[in-house]
């Protein structure tokens, strides 16, 4: 996967994402009568999406729609806080991408054992401002890493890059064109 993955919840930051070169996206937040467009324009130029099911208005995060949702617009991954979502992620095929909110302790170790149900392709650690959590994250669950949230500057992407992340989410479209895909 590659190392940065733009994120965008507008049709007018996805078309700039449809100009630049990243193969990948990750659509965070869209509504449901906007899918059919989106997954024209994003067979069209070529691109891969990851929706993030949680955000999709007027669709339920369930197994129902997770199925729905890969069977009509055919995504290249799935992201949900929500076990249904990535179990049924997984059984399509789809890359399934485990939300963890580094909120506390206590919320960490329910999404450690949200992970070890799952099996998740992917675990996308937010805050990734915070790259000893995301070696430890790594470490614990045996999984692969997208760091999302606060990050900010080509430093912070590196910075989680080396503590383990394989990949950064982010909607700074200056880290988009900023950040070299060499690392």
């Amino acid at each position: 996967m590659q190392k940065i993955l733009p994120a965008f919840s507008s049709m007018k930051q996805f078309e700039k994402f449809l100009d630049s070169e990243y193969e990948i996206g990750v659509f965070l937040e869209t509504h449901i009568s906007q899918l059919t467009h989106i997954y024209q324009l994003s067979k069209q130029y070529k691109k891969k999406i990851i929706y993030h099911v949680d955000l999709i208005h007027g669709l339920k995060n369930d197994d129902y729609a997770t199925e729905y949702i890969c069977q009509e617009y055919k995504p290249y991954g799935l992201i949900s806080t929500k076990s249904a979502v990535i179990m049924k992620a997984k059984q399509k095929g789809v890359v399934a991408i485990q939300r963890m909110f580094l909120i506390d302790s206590h919320a960490l170790e329910r999404s450690y054992r949200l992970v070890e149900k799952t099996k998740p392709d992917y675990i996308e650690v937010l805050p990734g401002a915070m790259p000893w959590m995301i070696k430890e994250v790594k470490e614990r669950t045996n999984t692969k890493i997208l760091a999302g949230g606060l990050i900010r500057s080509a430093k912070m992407v590196e910075e989680a890059l080396d503590a383990g992340a394989d990949g950064i989410t982010t909607s700074n479209k200056e880290l988009w064109n900023s950040f070299k895909e060499s690392h």
